[in-house]
């Protein structure tokens, strides 16, 4: 029987990988919940969603603290994906007779990251992303809104983590290096979970026996991650980010159809 003591460790688990990697800590929090613990795929995106605004806000103080963020520059990608946000989960409860689909929209989109990210590695070096630094945050209003406001649907409909999308659309459309696209999406997804957790709080889809423990987890392991990421190569962040995410998002995809790996 999972307890208190396993959803501390594994929140602690995710907490380090989303303060490593700015993902919010979803992806090993959702397949634990969906396929160990047994939640529905509702349940499970509304406990998660909940944990991992901890994982955020940690992570954000963070990195914040070694001036890795800078909130005017992120403002626009913050604001739409608030709104976002916001819209898509007024829809959530439609999704509670279709679980399947919802693993399967978890897995497609953790598949179709993982897939660019792994690009990069094979072909070792970055794609259409030339050296940069926090400049390259400067202007651009409209693909940060755009940015924003896609990325914001995730933790609405899903329950899972912008950095999904935030992080590869500031490395390959912004030019941002890994490491401050990363921090800059942990930012942006705090306010984003919060409003998030909030609606499935009141739309009844938290379970607050697994989400209290994992979020004591995640506040206090995304703390570490974030050290953690300032100790490795950005090229080595990436690496980890894809195998991650191309195993999680076969799992989902499969399970789809059934079948269990």
């Amino acid at each position: 029987m999972v307890n208190y003591i396993t959803y501390i460790s594994v929140g602690f688990l995710a907490g380090i990988l989303g303060g490593m990697l700015g993902i919010g800590g979803g992806v090993i929090l959702m397949p634990f919940l969906r396929f160990l613990v047994g939640l529905t795929p509702t349940t499970a995106a509304g406990t998660v969603i909940t944990a991992v605004f901890f994982t955020a806000l940690g992570g954000t103080i963070r990195n914040y603290r070694m001036k890795r963020i800078n909130f005017k520059k992120i403002l626009p990608i913050i604001a739409a994906g608030a709104v976002m946000t916001a819209i898509s989960s007024l829809f959530f409860p439609n999704l509670r007779g279709s679980g399947k689909y919802l693993d399967l929209g978890v897995g497609l989109v953790f598949f179709i990251i993982s897939a660019r990210m792994l690009l990069e590695v094979v072909f070792k070096k970055p794609l259409n992303q030339k050296t940069g630094d926090n400049s390259a945050l400067m202007g651009r209003i409209g693909y940060k809104i755009a940015i924003g406001g896609v990325a914001g649907a995730l933790p609405g409909l899903l329950g899972i983590g912008t950095g999904a999308i935030i992080v590869p659309a500031l490395i390959f459309l912004m030019n941002v290096p890994a490491k401050i696209a990363m921090s800059s999406s942990l930012a942006c997804f705090a306010l984003n979970a919060l409003i998030s957790s909030s609606f499935k709080i009141t739309q009844g889809f938290v379970n607050f026996n697994v989400a209290i423990p994992l979020s004591i987890g995640t506040f206090a392991g995304a703390n570490f991650g974030a050290v953690i990421n300032k100790k490795f190569p950005s090229k080595t962040l990436k690496a980890i980010f894809a195998i991650i995410f191309t195993y999680i998002s076969l799992k989902f995809i499969i399970s789809y159809f059934g079948v269990k790996i």
